[in-house]
């Protein structure tokens, strides 16, 4: 099987490496088929991976691939750690990177019209895209296999430097020049923090071993630090927190969250990728894989919960208030994104991962059904210029209905199931902050399905607000936009009922995932767990399955009964200010703006005024010649032309040397 895990990831970098070195021979044809057949020989492999592990029950396999050095003891190495978890990540990455890859062959066909016609930029663009979302399957495949904490970094920056490339592929736009160089800069700070947190691990456990690290642990959780003076710190806690920033920066948690609706600026296929089952994950499959360390810390379990309400709650909010069909699907995956760092810190973490699952398919159905929309809208994102689609786009707007079903957690859709255990789980914890945490995710219900279906609605029903040319030209998109979305609507409805009891009730992870018995909140839901079916009935006891419904009415009456009742409400309840609120997303790009972009570009230019006028150029350019300038000038008084000037100097300095011999 060694064999078999080092092809999985090197296949996709292969289709890399091919459709962006050759790209200009093989041309558009061979760069598609070159990465699609890679990444499709890595999805199989990763089912043979998956069989072998989960249904032959294969033990953990855990070795060294290559050793790059060792110093003072301290090993650098790349290699694999293939278990339950492991597989389960590779087969979702490398199969939605499939689906993509796929749709990318219909919505990259007419890119040339993005670039400028004097400009050489959009030159193999098309070829040079393929090779992207290749070597981003690879860097996500890297993350997720590691072993150890310099290989996991290798992939996370991996996926960052490709995402920054991706959100910015469209290099003629101004928006999107600033969009990735804005995600750039967030997880640059996140990345700080995630760095500082390897470093701790390697100085109080010795190691960048995983499960030499997990071994050291307990020990750790009994040691403090002083960060500052006359204040000690809990290792483990600083260790933990400090992973979790990297993790806040990846998965896009507050403050953090600012460069994900940026990133829409992308072409449509890399959005899907990073929201879906890539990126943006990265960060809750990283807190998972480091449960050993997480359980012994209840304060940055507790972090890690309010954060991740925060962001479930709050980002759901300015969702409602969007008019961009993709920025609507980005804030959806910020808010779920919070659902899954909630189970973090409440320690469910199987339903965290599961959701992160059964999340990576109607995400990126939804993503991929946004862009069919796109398509045959003339690339307008506007959903106030769209309506009555149904009748143009009937395969769009079925897979769209199970993504849009899946995400509100419509009983028997596979969001139902992730979505559902993550709320028992939290109301059956006690970390500090499991009360708010709870509201939060209950709120959030109400919230997801009124924007879910407000988007739902504006699209596909009501009044055609197209215009007269757009409608004329509107049809379903081609096979390769809407074959992913078939395929990827199946697993939205079935995944999560078939998959259920086994993964958050089961064994399925073994000792992949640690869970201390204080904090097993799983296991308390599970005691009620018989069957998927059971399951979905048991819903209906609980609040969370007519928040739902509330909220899919609400966004019927105002947008299908009452089109325009939403302003009128606005208007009626004076709450004109809490719409510019959401609106402005809180201000947080203001805020960033005029603190950190201002504060930077001032410390700057003092640095600039003192330090290199005043320092550089006055004291050391400008004064070293100034200097030499005046000595010249003082020297040059002593070459007088005349004789006896330079007799008397000769005599005068034979006398100081016969001086100084006498002396001395």
């Amino acid at each position: 099987m060694h064999s078999l895990y080092l092809a999985i990831p090197l296949v996709a970098l292969f289709g890399a490496v091919i459709a962006g070195l050759f790209g200009a021979v093989i041309g558009r044809r061979g760069a598609h088929s070159v990465t699609i057949l890679g990444v499709a020989t890595a999805f199989i492999l990763s089912l043979i991976a998956l069989k072998h592990h989960v249904f032959d029950g294969a033990a953990a396999y855990n070795a060294t691939v290559y050793t790059w050095m060792v110093a003072d003891g301290l090993r650098f190495e790349i290699g694999f750690l293939i278990d339950n978890l492991t597989v389960m990540m590779m087969s979702v990455v490398t199969g939605v990177s499939l689906m993509v890859h796929i749709y990318t062959i219909g919505y990259m066909a007419d890119d040339l019209h993005n670039w400028p016609k004097e400009s050489l930029a959009g030159t193999n663009a098309y070829q040079r895209f393929f090779s992207y979302i290749s070597l981003f399957t690879f860097s996500m495949l890297m993350l997720v296999m590691s072993n150890n904490f310099m290989q996991l970094f290798f992939g996370w920056e991996a996926v960052g430097l490709v995402s920054y490339l991706l959100i910015g592929f469209w290099s003629v736009r101004p928006t999107a020049v600033y969009a990735n160089l804005k995600a750039f800069l967030v997880n640059r700070v996140g990345d700080f923090g995630f760095i500082l947190g390897i470093a701790a691990v390697v100085m109080y456990a010795g190691s960048l071993d995983y499960y030499e690290v997990f071994a050291k642990a307990e020990d750790m959780s009994g040691l403090t630090m002083s960060i500052f003076n006359g204040t000690e710190w809990s290792v483990i806690t600083v260790i933990c927190i400090l992973l979790f920033v990297g993790a806040m920066g990846k998965s896009a948690q507050m403050p953090l969250h600012v460069w994900l609706p940026d990133s829409m600026e992308g072409p449509t296929p890399i959005s899907a990728l990073i929201h879906a089952a890539t990126m943006v994950t990265a960060g809750i499959f990283m807190v998972t894989r480091m449960s050993p360390l997480y359980e012994f810390s209840e304060t940055a379990l507790s972090f890690v919960m309010i954060i991740g309400a925060l962001t479930a709650f709050l980002m759901g909010l300015i969702g409602i208030v969007q008019n961009d069909i993709k920025r609507v699907v980005a804030y959806s995956t910020l808010s779920q994104l919070g659902y899954m760092t909630v189970a973090l810190g409440a320690s469910a973490y199987s339903a965290a991962v599961f959701h992160l699952m059964t999340h990576a398919f109607f995400k990126a159905l939804l993503f991929l059904a946004a862009g069919s929309v796109i398509i045959a809208m003339h690339h307008e994102q506007d959903m106030r210029k769209m309506g009555g689609l149904k009748k143009y786009m009937p395969i769009t707007y079925w897979t769209s209905l199970v993504g849009s079903l899946a995400l509100i957690g419509f009983p028997g859709f596979s969001g139902f199931f992730s979505k559902d255990a993550i709320i028992e789980a939290v109301h059956h914890s006690d970390i500090a902050g499991s009360g708010i945490a709870y509201a939060s995710v209950l709120g959030g219900v109400f919230i997801t399905a009124f924007y879910s279906f407000r988007m739902f609605f504006m699209v596909f029903h009501g009044k055609e607000r197209m215009d007269e040319h757009t409608r004329e030209h509107l049809h379903e998109t081609p096979w390769v936009v809407t074959l992913p979305l078939i395929l990827l609507a199946i697993p939205s409805v079935l995944i999560g009922g078939f998959t259920i009891g086994t993964m958050l009730f089961g064994d399925y992870f073994g000792s992949a995932v640690y869970v201390a018995s204080a904090h097993d909140v799983l296991a308390e839901v599970g005691h009620s767990f018989t069957s998927a079916i059971a399951f979905v009935q048991h819903g209906f006891a609980g609040p969370a399955v007519y928040l739902a419904a509330a909220g899919v009415g609400v966004a019927y009456y105002m947008y299908m009964l009452k089109p325009g009742s939403a302003d009128a409400f606005i208007k009626t309840f004076r709450l004109q200010w809490l719409h510019t609120l959401l609106d402005k997303k809180y201000y947080f790009d203001e805020f960033n703006s005029f603190v950190f972009g201002a504060g930077s570009r001032g410390l700057g230019n003092k640095l600039w005024q003192h330090g290199d006028v005043t320092f550089i150029d006055g004291l050391f350019v400008n004064g070293s010649a100034k200097l030499v300038g005046w000595f010249s000038g003082v020297a040059r008084l002593v070459q007088t032309g005349l004789l006896y000037h330079y007799a008397f100097a000769m005599i005068i300095g034979v006398l100081g040397l016969l001086t100084v011999f006498v002396i001395f």
